[in-house]
């Protein structure tokens, strides 16, 4: 297949948004689009390119001060007939429209036409965001070559709708699990069901009040819900257990061993086993870069409700942002789209911040 990235399309985010999304790249099927994007940066004479899996890393070495980094990963969630993408307006729908190739086109874009910007670059495009994290490409970049993470502060090119979204929500996933004694249902006297007894435990759930929590003036919003119950045996028969699933998404100023505690305080005198955790991360605003980019943005941040790849950036200790044009609350949906005009002043934005 020729490589749709022509220079004609480079130039252009709005066109090269979809061409991007023309190029399906399904989680663990990135690899005809890497390739694509690996092609054409290697046509670049000001950066130097690597390549790890999927997951394609570009950089300056111009000798500047001071090191940013923009990512975006290139897989998207399966296909909902919502493939190859169309423009209706000034939409752009289309699988991946939102989530995030508009954001991986402002970063490819400024990568083939930004050969001299105000500090040096490291664009990372990679693999598998959206599955296990095990085949994430920033995790396995961290891992194997560190080196491509070095920087003084980064942007991941999430759907924000131009919005700056400081730091994350950390999150937390655990089962709470209730027991009884069988019995058959028709001499119920003689069990104790402990899907009766899990009624406490969503009553606590009920009552609970979550923590709102401002941080350089991003105020980020917790909460603890059940997201999942299972229990029973048959239908004559006393369930011995249930299990309810909660997830917690809590602020950056927890740490997910503090997240835990207060999970298992909630919780006291029920048995609860940790599934998962991811930790949060702080807004990222002191950063000198930082600073700069919000003043090239002209709004005031707001807090990232939601857990996003930044926190690989802070677990390094390299300050974070998100930004993007797209609307986060189409991301996944079978009508996600995208406004041009977004995609136009994103590109407008990095430009300013980038190259004055």
């Amino acid at each position: 297949m020729a490589n749709p990235l022509t220079p004609d399309v480079l130039v252009d985010p709005v066109e090269l948004t979809r061409a991007l999304v023309d190029v399906e790249s399904v989680s663990l099927n990135e690899k005809a689009l890497a390739d694509h994007v690996e092609e054409v940066l290697r046509q670049t004479s000001h950066l130097s390119v690597e390549r790890l899996g999927n997951t394609v890393m570009a950089r300056t070495d111009l000798g500047r001060d001071q090191r940013v980094i923009l990512a975006g990963h290139l897989d998207t969630v399966p296909l909902n007939n919502n493939f190859p993408s169309t423009v209706v307006d000034d939409l752009i729908y289309g699988c991946g429209t939102s989530d995030m190739k508009s954001g991986v086109a402002l970063a490819l874009h400024l990568a083939a036409t930004l050969p001299d910007p105000r500090y040096d670059l490291t664009y990372l495009f990679y693999e598998a965001e959206e599955i296990d994290s095990r085949f994430n490409g920033l995790r396995l970049a961290a891992e194997s070559r560190p080196e491509w993470l070095m920087a003084d502060f980064a942007v991941l090119l999430e759907p924000t709708y131009g919005v700056v979204e400081a730091g994350c929500q950390g999150t937390l996933r655990a089962i709470v699990r209730t027991t009884g004694r069988r019995a058959h249902t028709a001499r119920a006297w003689r069990g104790v069901n402990a899907i009766h007894a899990a009624g406490e435990v969503l009553r606590r759930l009920s009552d609970y009040r979550p923590r709102t929590v401002t941080i350089d003036g991003c105020t980020y919003r917790e909460g603890l819900n059940a997201v999942r119950i299972q229990g029973g045996v048959a239908g004559n028969v006393v369930p011995d257990e249930a299990v309810v699933e909660v997830n917690m998404r809590f602020a950056p100023d927890r740490t997910e061993k503090q997240a835990l505690e207060h999970v298992l305080e909630v919780f006291d005198g029920f048995e609860v086993e940790l599934t998962d955790s991811a930790p949060g991360a702080l807004p990222g605003l002191s950063a000198a870069p930082a600073r700069e980019f919000l003043t090239a943005v002209g709004a005031e941040p707001a807090a990232k409700l939601g857990w996003t790849d930044v926190a690989r950036f802070a677990a390094l200790g390299i300050p974070a942002l998100n930004y993007g044009p797209g609307d986060p609350l189409l991301a996944h949906a079978p009508d996600e789209h995208v406004e041009i005009g977004k995609i136009r002043d994103g590109a407008a934005t990095l430009h300013r911040w980038l190259a004055d």
